[in-house]
């Protein structure tokens, strides 16, 4: 591959300037921070890092390259992967090394470049995370081109950020959500409906180890009371991209579900719209929890640790009106990290219970549910 360089422009004229990898080209992006040591490719094709540009603080990846992509589980679900492309808008990583894995069918530069997605390595991740730390998290524009080529100027770059659009305003749902509803499991096991705002494959994955069916429908589909003649007993909404204040179909259709009485599981994005769907309200956070190391407390006195990737969250003054109580909180911030109603029908966590990457020691959610939509369905 040729050798490139790269500049990592922040909204606020900070710059960074390095070697460049992957696929030459100049993307715009909110650009934040996971302090996750492990799963780069877990977490280069979680949907809820659309429109990202994704600063690793580990300071070196690709010592064990990437796993075939292409390669799916008995349900036709990609195994070692999170959806069927890289979603981030760029990578910046302090350092990259030779992959060395007996499980690696490529390196990482070689996937960010079939992919259409540039990189930067050689800069100081630490000094960007510390400052989006202490300013927030920032648009920023991420260029790679030829190494004997000149790099563009800091006003050629902050007119390029300024052309582009917000985070907050850019539409998602679209690029990431199926545009038909699409059937995973025997038709025996009881149904739950999975409306697809992004979500990760290990979460279809986790409900369909428990023995229950899944129906994926587009973000902004209706929840059928039925579905190819099958009841539909259980609602499980996960992550995703934006905001999540913005999703009105997707909000209007848990509001409309809400009266059957269907088990409900919020995950994440899923968390936050299950608040907003009744009548919560949600904020943007200054820089958000992405890692694998995020801890819960629980309001029974259980503390776990769970990986997260959220940028906004539930605001706490305004469950009253909701019918939900906090079940578990972050004790660095005060966070809601968890939901559910005093009957225990619905439950939330804004952590992800099924891990890839990270901990799964909170994946008794998954099997609180599953019981819930086995009584319903009996």
């Amino acid at each position: 591959m040729p050798e490139l360089r790269g500049t990592l422009f922040l909204e606020d004229g900070t710059r960074f300037d390095g070697s460049g990898f992957g696929h030459p080209g100049s993307r715009v992006g909110e650009v934040v921070f996971t302090t996750g040591m492990v799963g780069y490719p877990e977490s280069l094709t979680d949907p809820s890092y659309r429109g990202q540009i994704l600063v690793f603080t580990y300071p070196l990846l690709g010592n064990y390259g990437v796993p075939d992509p292409a390669v799916t589980d008995r349900w036709g679900l990609p195994v070692h992967v999170e959806s069927r492309e890289v979603q981030v808008r760029g990578v910046a990583v302090r350092g990259l090394t030779r992959p060395s894995h007996w499980n690696s069918a490529g390196s990482l530069p070689a996937w960010l470049d079939r992919s259409g997605t540039p990189g930067i390595s050689g800069i100081d991740t630490r000094r960007l995370t510390e400052h989006l730390r202490s300013e927030g998290v920032i648009r920023g524009i991420l260029d790679v081109g030829p190494a004997d080529g000149p790099a563009p100027p800091d006003e050629e770059l902050a007119r390029r950020i300024a052309r582009a659009p917000a985070y907050g305003e850019e539409r998602f749902m679209p690029e990431v959500s199926v545009p038909a509803p699409v059937r995973y499991g025997p038709r025996a096991d009881p149904l739950v409906a999975v409306p697809d705002c992004g979500v990760k494959v290990s979460i279809l994955r986790a409900l369909l180890q428990r023995d229950l069916a899944v129906l994926r429908l587009p973000h902004d589909a209706a929840i059928p009371e039925r579905f190819d003649g099958r009841p539909v007993v259980g609602l499980l909404v996960g992550n995703g991209p934006g905001d999540p204040a913005r999703l009105a179909a997707s909000i209007t259709a848990l509001r409309e579900a809400r009266g059957r009485g269907l088990p409900t599981l919020g995950i994440c994005l899923g968390h936050q719209l299950l608040a907003l769907s009744r009548g919560g309200a949600t904020y943007k956070m200054k820089y958000g929890h992405r890692g694998q190391n995020k801890t819960l407390c629980f309001s029974d006195g259980r503390a776990m640790i769970a990986s997260e990737n959220h940028g906004y969250a539930v605001d706490p003054a305004s469950l009253k009106a909701t019918g939900l109580v906090p079940w578990a909180v972050n004790p660095d911030d005060g966070t809601v990290e968890a939901l559910k109603d005093p009957r225990g029908r619905t439950i939330a966590l804004q952590g992800h219970p099924e891990g890839h990457p990270g901990p799964q020691e909170a994946g008794f959610v998954f099997d609180l549910f599953a019981g819930k939509v086995r009584r319903k369905a009996a």
